[in-house]
């Protein structure tokens, strides 16, 4: 398929069939920021109450790094993998006090940040400030694999990146990766997932039962009931003492539980 086709079909699907999201709207930089932590592995409609309620709660960077981490994370109750609204909250901290409450504008200074790789900093600086960042995620892998990898399987991200390079409406790059992941959330509606022609695919794992689902139930104690001994978070939580100890020390190691005198807490 030549490139312009390519981009006249992603064009003319959105200009009918393009999502509105609260994230689009209020364009600013930190609302941007906020948004592509929260859809890490999180659907689109679970994330729009909590990022209202957010940048309500915190309309910039100052605000939010001035809130204790106790309060952040019964905010964040519900999103999953909390160690996101730690790394939120110390994005919040150095834009703050390294970047005078501006977010950065370029991938480079935003991969800087904790908690951002290559694909958050290219989305952040895109969508913040329409930069012609190249990235990749689920939905526009999906989308290119569609297009031109119709018959291949193993395909890996490195063949993608030229495409995409070759593909961008660098006059709008923001409006173009809007119309990309809209193509591909309703293809996958639509088709037989093309991701599973990726070299990099793989299923998420099962979150009931998980040892992810353990450390959460842990932190959602400690953030709403508050401190607590070995006992009272085992009691809380009804998980045995030998689980208990694995998964608070992990907690300790990614430093989202602090332990004192026997008393655990949200540090």
């Amino acid at each position: 398929m030549e490139i312009a086709e390519f981009q006249n079909a992603i064009y003319s699907y959105f200009e009918e069939h393009g999502r509105t999201f609260p994230w689009r709207k209020k364009l600013h930089a930190w609302g941007v920021l906020v948004s592509e932590f929260m859809l890490q592995q999180t659907q689109t409609d679970r994330v729009i109450p909590y990022w209202n309620r957010w940048l309500k709660l915190w309309p910039g960077p100052g605000a939010l790094a001035e809130a204790p981490m106790e309060t952040v994370l019964r905010e964040w109750s519900g999103l999953g993998y909390n160690r996101r609204a730690r790394y939120l909250k110390e994005c919040a901290r150095i834009i703050t006090d390294e970047h005078r409450g501006k977010v950065p504008k370029t991938p480079e200074l935003l991969r800087k940040l904790p908690g951002i790789g290559d694909y958050t900093a290219g989305a952040i600086a895109c969508f913040g400030y329409n930069y012609p960042a190249v990235f990749i995620e689920t939905n526009i892998r999906a989308v290119l694999l569609h297009f031109f990898f119709q018959d291949r399987t193993g395909v890996k991200d490195d063949e993608l990146y030229p495409i995409l390079d070759a593909a961008l409406d660098r006059q709008n790059p923001r409006k173009w990766y809007w119309a990309l992941m809209d193509y591909g959330a309703a293809l996958k509606k639509v088709t037989v997932n093309p991701n599973r022609k990726s070299a990099h695919y793989a299923k998420q794992s099962r979150f009931e039962g998980s040892f992810r689902q353990l450390r959460g139930r842990i932190i959602k104690s400690l953030a709403f009931d508050g401190p607590a001994s070995a006992e009272d978070l085992g009691r809380r939580t009804g998980m045995e003492e030998e689980d208990l100890d694995k998964v608070v020390d992990t907690l300790e190691k990614d430093m989202m539980v602090a332990e004192k005198e026997g008393i655990y807490c949200i540090p």
